[in-house]
């Protein structure tokens, strides 16, 4: 008898054990995610962005929409997201230099309702490994004191690709990336809600000295840096040459001009990707312009 007592009581603590190690493994479930960006002319981007970032246990998608007045809507492509409430469009279409504001503003709005807001644009897609729940991640304890997480890229090359062609981005571009190392600096922001203050001035950085982690970056007034190839956000900045001319005359966000393509615009494509005379001869047939100088320099 003394025996089955004892057993009992030791397999009820082990059930306990196990209950309370469930507890603590699933509490970040509780966590609220949302993410905040900002977009013109990507529709044929944002359903890819869209059911990624719902896959990786984000609860909310606020999409600002900075097209021109009679431009494309995102409601052609994301209705039933709309419709559901998982995406929410804020009109802000045909204003000018709107990233920031619009930024400091879905936070604003927002702070008190999630624990954690991703400011990443449509063509970034964070990557954490093992974690298939970026709420997990989020629950680690190494942040439960830090206010805002920097993620460094990995910046995507064309791929050789001339055209736009219907896949997604991660088919279209799967190698061909820069490692984080070469590109430092050039983070984005996982921040911390209910913050007082907050002014984001940059989409790599804050106007306030909060603690923060850099998981795979440096950035100036870090108070701890934790270095690891397995975290960073996936950024296809170029695609391909015919979606990096589009990009670039599409207007900017944060200046609120056509940046247009000219010699300083083709010199960063190509110190990023292989020159070949077939991206020569299709930037010189769609511009006018004379690339003759890149010539001599093309792959064979």
């Amino acid at each position: 008898m003394k025996l089955y007592e004892s057993t009992k009581y030791i397999y009820i603590a082990f059930l306990l054990l196990l209950y309370f190690h469930y507890f603590d493994e699933n509490k970040y479930l509780k966590l609220k995610v949302c993410i905040c960006t900002i977009g013109k002319k990507e529709n044929k981007y944002a359903l890819e962005f869209v059911e990624y970032y719902k896959k990786f246990g984000v609860d909310k998608i606020f999409i600002y929409d900075n097209n021109d007045v009679d431009g494309e809507k995102f409601d052609d492509v994301l209705r039933d997201y709309i419709k559901n409430g998982f995406v929410t469009v804020i009109n802000v279409r045909g204003k000018l230099k709107m990233q920031y504001p619009s930024s400091n503003d879905c936070y604003k709005m927002n702070k008190d309702k999630y624990n954690w807001f991703l400011i990443y644009d449509m063509d970034e897609f964070i990557h954490l490994n093992n974690y298939k729940n970026i709420k997990k991640y989020l629950g680690n304890k190494n942040f439960s004191k830090c206010n805002v997480i920097y993620l460094n890229q990995i910046l995507h090359t064309d791929n050789e690709h001339i055209y736009y062609s219907n896949k997604s981005l991660f088919e279209r571009f799967p190698n061909g990336t820069l490692n984080f190392r070469e590109s430092l600096g050039i983070s984005k922001i996982i921040l911390r809600g209910n913050l007082t203050n907050i002014n984001i001035y940059d989409p790599h950085r804050l106007a306030n000295d909060y603690e923060c982690i850099s998981t795979g970056s440096k950035f100036n007034g870090s108070n701890k840096e934790i270095y690891n190839n397995y975290y960073y956000y996936d950024h296809f900045y170029f695609k391909s040459s015919e979606e990096y001319l589009e990009k670039l005359t599409r207007g900017d966000a944060v200046f609120g001009v056509v940046r247009g393509f000219n010699h300083y615009w083709l010199d960063f494509y190509f110190d990023i990707n292989k020159i070949t005379k077939e991206k020569l001869d299709f930037f010189e047939n769609k511009t006018g312009l004379n690339f003759s100088k890149y010539r001599d320099k093309c792959v064979k």
